[in-house]
């Protein structure tokens, strides 16, 4: 009963976060930005790295999270301006080993550089209290509404890459903001996996939007509450146990789905071409 207590809230950490992230999930793989959510998370972890540096605990750290957010928003808002010039997703990777190298660089300058680098790779999800969800959950609920009201707006610019650059800026920035609480509570492998890999498990099955999110929110909690038992139960890091379990489960279905595509006659094995 005391562990069932004690995995209470990072349970509901994982809830909360797989709630944000596969919605937003669906849009990103659909506009075909897969690692946007790890080049921004790494950006506003260099603006968490440069908090850290110059010594701000709190709701200073905040802050520099917040307009790291805001100023990687105003570049992601230019995305198809971008695209007409180079290949985005090399613009994306750039973007990232850009903010790595520079967190690793400033993170050496600080007294326990690699604890706080760890911190912002891997989260503290097992530790989150109360206080976290609650500031969590009020931040998502407003964001979620925002897009449950102009879903219609935000799906445009997805399906059909219309509305103007107001929308996208919009788009990004609900999306940073998820981000900077996110980070700071799951670290940004969990925080990846949770945006891709759910999506990616509903799209396996269907290309509807609102079946996409109801599986890939339930195999998400699946996966967490797995993640999260094996690493109380086994003394091991959470966000790690957490990816795995998720991606375990992807692979699954994916040989699942291929098995089943290929019972139907969805897919032939040709072989490779003859020479001749």
């Amino acid at each position: 009963m005391e562990a069932l207590t004690f995995l209470f809230y990072p349970f509901l950490g994982c809830v909360l976060l797989i709630l944000i992230h596969a919605w937003f999930g669906i849009h990103i793989l659909e506009r075909g930005i897969i690692f946007v959510d790890l080049a921004m998370a790494q950006f506003i972890a260099l603006g968490i790295a440069l908090a850290f540096l110059l010594g701000h605990e709190g709701s200073a750290r905040n802050y520099f999270a917040v307009a790291f957010a805001v100023a990687g928003a105003l570049v992601f808002s230019m995305a198809r301006k971008i695209q007409r010039i180079v290949n985005m997703e090399a613009f994306i990777g750039v973007l990232y080993i850009f903010s790595l190298a520079g967190g690793i660089l400033i993170l050496d300058r600080t007294p326990h550089g690699m604890e706080e680098f760890k911190s912002i790779l891997n989260g503290n999800i097992l530790w989150v209290t109360p206080a976290d969800i609650l500031k969590t959950f009020l931040l998502y609920a407003a964001i979620g509404l925002l897009h449950l009201v102009y879903r219609k707006k935000f799906f445009a610019l997805s399906y059909e890459e219309s509305n103007g650059p107001f929308w996208e800026f919009l788009f990004f920035l609900s999306f940073a903001l998820v981000l900077v609480s996110s980070v700071q509570l799951a670290g940004i492998l969990q925080v990846f996996s949770f945006l891709v890999i759910p999506a990616l498990i509903g799209r396996l099955f269907t290309r509807s939007p609102v079946r996409i999110l109801v599986g890939g929110w339930g195999i998400g909690l699946a996966a967490s509450m797995v993640g999260i038992l094996l690493s109380y139960k086994l003394d091991l890091p959470t966000a790690p146990l957490i990816v795995a379990s998720l991606s375990g489960a992807f692979f699954t279905l994916l040989i699942f789905r291929i098995g089943w595509l290929r019972r139907s006659g969805s897919i032939t094995n040709t072989g490779p071409p003859t020479k001749v």
